[in-house]
């Protein structure tokens, strides 16, 4: 794993806790997959002027706890104890700003281009240990940015396989990992 810090990110509210996984997907440029433009974007040091879309989203920022790429690799760029800047204006189970009590995952992808094994493996690994340190989340408590914001975003998109995701996470230990 690699730390690259955010400067995007809070402190959580007094109380919040953490009981939700918030599963994501990004591109930059959209639909183009290992540059540094992802990283680059939540350390709020994209070169707009490297791409038209990038004047899009200038000024923007975001980020999420850490980033899943296409070979599995991860890097954090929020500490899990703080609130990443991730699930925008979003409600869960009755509950508004997920961003307060949730951990967001990005995986490098799109929401029509399939997703690697290499992720999928990586997701359910991280969302066991997840799930162990914070036994609050559990698999009814892993959702898409679609469910928590929809009509507003759509990702991880219909090319996340919930089911490959949910069996390859039924596979993994959930107890006896030290938090």
């Amino acid at each position: 794993m690699t730390w690259r810090p955010s400067p995007n990110y809070g402190a959580r509210p007094d109380g919040a806790g953490i009981s939700l996984l918030v599963v994501h997907s990004i591109s930059l440029p959209p639909g183009r997959f290992g540059g540094p433009e992802i990283a680059d974007f939540f350390c709020n040091q994209l070169d707009t002027s490297a791409h038209p879309y990038f004047q899009e989203i200038a000024g923007l920022q975001v980020s999420a706890h850490a980033l899943i790429r296409r070979d599995g690799t991860v890097v954090q760029f929020v500490s899990l104890l703080d609130r990443a800047w991730h699930a925008g204006r979003s409600c869960f189970d009755g509950r508004e700003e997920c961003n307060d009590f949730s951990i967001g995952i990005e995986l490098e992808g799109c929401d029509d281009i399939p997703y690697t094994e290499s992720q999928y493996h990586c997701l359910a690994e991280l969302a066991a240990l997840l799930m162990a340190a914070w036994p609050d989340i559990h698999v009814d408590r892993i959702t898409g940015h679609s469910d928590i914001a929809p009509g507003r975003k759509t990702d991880p998109g219909p090319a996340f396989d919930w089911q490959r995701f949910r069996d390859l996470l039924a596979t993994r230990p959930l107890d006896g990992v030290d938090a």
